[in-house]
């Protein structure tokens, strides 16, 4: 019985620059106007302002994806979206393979992709990063793709399970 077991978080270098300019420019900004102009804003809106800003940009870093693969299935977790596992039993999959794929051009980047407005033939897609995913064909026809950063490790699991997909 094998188990595969993956994390993910937002934490690829080009976003955490990103992010930190985001932060500092309007902070950066928003404090040269209180030391011009300190009467026009009191203490609390600064703290306010700042705690928000850091808030904001900072949350994307909670985010996290989680799967697991066992003999029930496929499990997985984007926190915060879901709070408990979501959970693909091995007889409701079609085909189960790793692919290479295309963030932007197939689902317009990462994160949480598709539901109700994306009616694309590619499916829904959650990932954090990378171009390498679980690829599901269920059975009633829809299409899931989980992002995955241990390739090998997953196609080793998913061929073990393989017998379990009808």
């Amino acid at each position: 019985m094998k188990i595969f077991k993956e994390e993910q978080r937002f934490n690829q270098p080009w976003l955490i620059i990103l992010m930190l300019i985001s932060t500092i420019v309007p902070i950066g900004i928003y404090i040269k106007e209180y030391l011009e102009n300190p009467e026009n804003f009191t203490n609390l809106e600064v703290i306010g302002f700042i705690f928000l800003i850091l808030f904001a940009s900072g949350f994307i870093f909670f985010f996290k994806l989680i799967t697991r693969i066992d003999e029930t299935g496929i499990h997985y977790k984007f926190f915060p979206f879901h709070r408990i596992f979501r959970v693909i039993q091995w007889n409701e999959i079609q085909k189960a393979y790793v692919r290479t794929y295309d963030p932007c051009g197939e689902y317009g980047g990462w994160g949480l992709k598709g539901g109700i407005f994306w009616d694309k033939p590619t499916g829904r897609a959650i990932n954090v990063s990378g171009d390498i995913g679980i690829q599901l064909i269920l059975k009633n026809g829809k299409k899931l793709l989980i992002g995955t950063q241990k390739q090998n490790d997953t196609k080793n699991v998913l061929a073990a399970y393989n017998t379990k997909i009808n």
